[in-house]
């Protein structure tokens, strides 16, 4: 009677162990046909104990989509980390196709529908494998990871090219997102040690496959020991002792603040002052009858209705144009219509009215509101093209208009033409280089700050020309991680689009002790290596602790594995491995007529 209730508890634990088994398939039959179209059993094959998981071209397969994924992230991250300068890779579009359209967005858009494609695939990939499917990727995903590749390449190669200056902007990103980056990184290492402990325990070990298990296994320590030194050679303003780190920098409205209404425009000027601006940044020209007016590009066609009021001079030079056919144009509409920085649909409707009445600012317009709020003033001045009237006297004419406007003390001389002659005539002025030299020539140039693009910041210079009281000032940040990073390197201002944005950052986004960081980097590096440690382990006790206990003399056929051989065997074998030797009966033998005969399909 035990005997005979033993059986049907062992019946019972076969039958459940069949259903759990078929009612896993589901699930394998959802990744084999996302990934190769495979929906139906029969199209799918295990790897055999001993053998590789796909052939020679799937596993090509396999190694192109590891190198689309990097190269797609890659550039993805590049994309991404380029925000800040969006708004010019747009406007130098619009130069040079000549009409305005969102290309830096649709690029991101595309960028990240292709990563996360590839991401897909790659996930189904290793789910396969960990299921000890054989890898068969469909045409359709082959085509889809070419195409992801080209674009990847292509992208990075042409804006490399037209913008290799963003390359100095992911350099200085790493600096914020490296550590966050390595614990990403060592974390999906200890996800992938599951399906490679998998199959490097189950592959034979003879021969070419016994030198395929050495590279992969290599080729994934290397990469992991590797990833657990990186934090050696990391460094960051950001990581620094409690204490040490200095008052964030002033922001300097750059053009005003151009992301709530048409740069450089009195109305702008206005809301960067109530966004909490300290300074205001423009850039002057001189117009043909002698009136320093408030524009960047050296035409009127991006910022201006020109081609409406004068059709056949959209392509001239603005300072060929006098004042008084300057103040016939308007300088809002296209704002509005252009929607430069998705910013209009949060403008209000008096907003809205305002923007569409602003006309082309003269620069004691633009130096009126700066005195009246006491804020510092930067601007760049245009020389005018040769045959201009004041081609020659363009700086006096600048000059006299300053002082007649505004205190000397809150203007940043940026112009290095005739410096000397502009020291003597007015000493007042805070006279700023827009280059980087020794602190002997700024010295004698009386160089008081320093105007410098973002992408130059170092911690280390801005401290030395600190030192001697030379002030630097970065251009142009508008990302708050970017401002962070300023800030943590010590520059004194920035330049900013986006300063109702930066006014509102009370301390920097990343900011850690040295001892704080040591505690995350070894934290993570042994998490991570206790847990790749304890798969191994799992995996080499799973393929030959069992058959040991079992009683097997034949690891493969009897081991735990054995369910690549067949599917219903594989039931049979695990649970009749818990069965002691004298109650054990093939499922075959008529012996048995309560147990269900199991053949192999």
């Amino acid at each position: 009677m035990p005997v005979s209730r033993l059986k049907l508890g062992k019946l019972k634990v076969v039958r459940r162990q069949l259903l759990q088994r078929y009612e896993h398939q589901p699930f394998v039959s959802c990744l084999a046909g996302l990934y190769g179209c495979q929906w139906r059993r029969y199209q799918r094959a295990r790897a055999q104990p001993g053998e590789c998981c796909c052939s020679r071209v799937e596993c090509g397969s396999f190694g192109l989509l590891i190198l689309t994924f990097f190269l797609s992230f890659l550039f993805l991250y590049f994309w991404s980390e380029a925000q800040n300068d969006y708004n010019d890779f747009d406007w130098f579009n619009f130069g040079t196709l000549g009409f305005w359209f969102p290309w830096s967005l649709v690029l991101l858009v595309v960028a990240a529908a292709l990563f996360t494609y590839i991401a897909l695939l790659l996930v189904l990939a290793v789910c396969l494998l960990t299921e000890g499917q054989r890898l068969y990727l469909h045409w359709s995903h082959k085509t889809g990871i070419v195409v992801t590749l080209a674009f990847s390449v292509i992208a990075t190669a042409v804006l490399s090219d037209l913008w290799s200056k963003e390359w100095k902007t992911l350099l200085l990103s790493l600096q914020v997102t490296a550590p966050f980056l390595h614990v990403a990184a060592v974390s999906l290492m200890a996800v992938l040690s599951w399906p490679i402990a998998f199959h490097f325990f189950r592959m034979n070990r003879k021969g070419k496959k016994a030198v395929r298990q050495v590279v992969v296994l290599g080729l994934f320590l290397s990469v992991l020991f590797s990833l657990y030194l990186v934090p050696l050679g990391m460094y960051s303003p950001c990581i620094k002792e409690a204490g040490t780190l200095g008052p964030a920098p002033r922001l300097i409205g750059h053009r005003g603040a151009p992301m709530l209404a048409p740069e450089n425009t009195v109305m702008s000027f206005e809301k960067a002052l109530e966004a909490g601006g300290e300074g205001l940044e423009t850039d002057v020209t001189i117009s043909y009858d002698g009136v320093p007016f408030l524009m960047h590009d050296s035409t009127l066609r991006r910022t201006t209705n020109v081609a409406e009021v004068f059709p056949n001079r959209t392509d001239l030079d603005a300072s060929m144009f006098t004042w008084a056919e300057l103040q016939q144009l308007n300088a809002g509409g296209w704002f509005l219509s252009r929607d430069p920085f998705g910013t209009v649909s949060s403008l209000s409707d008096a907003d809205c009215s305002q923007v569409q009445n602003q006309s082309v600012p003269s620069l004691a317009q633009f130096l009126e509101v700066a005195s009246h709020s006491g804020r510092l003033v930067l601007f760049d001045l245009h020389r005018p093209p040769h045959g201009h009237p004041y081609s020659q006297s363009y700086i006096n004419t600048t000059l006299q208009v300053v002082q007649a406007h505004i205190n000397s003390s809150q203007v940043l001389w940026l112009p290095s033409e005739d410096r000397d002659l502009v020291q003597a005539l007015d000493p007042d002025l805070q006279q700023t280089s827009g280059e980087k030299a020794s602190i002997q020539e700024l010295t004698d140039d009386h160089i008081t700050r320093l105007n410098l693009h973002y992408s130059t910041m170092s911690q280390q210079q801005i401290s030395k020309y600190q030192s001697v009281n030379i002030s630097t000032n970065l251009y142009v940040i508008s990302q708050p991680w970017l401002y962070t990073l300023a800030w943590c390197a010590g520059a004194q201002s920035v330049t900013t689009n986006s300063i109702h944005i930066l006014s509102n950052i009370r301390q920097p986004l990343f900011l850690m002790t040295p001892d704080e960081y040591t505690l995350m980097w070894i934290l993570t590096d042994a998490v991570s290596a206790l847990l790749i440690i304890t798969v191994f382990i799992f995996h080499w006790w799973r393929e030959r602790g069992l058959p040991f206990w079992s009683g097997s003399r034949q690891t493969q056929e009897n081991g735990p594995y054995s369910k690549f051989r067949t599917e219903l065997s594989d039931v049979w074998s695990i649970s009749s491995a818990n069965v002691r030797p004298d109650l054990r009966s093939t499922p075959s033998s008529p012996s048995n007529p309560h147990l269900p005969t199991i053949t192999e399909e």
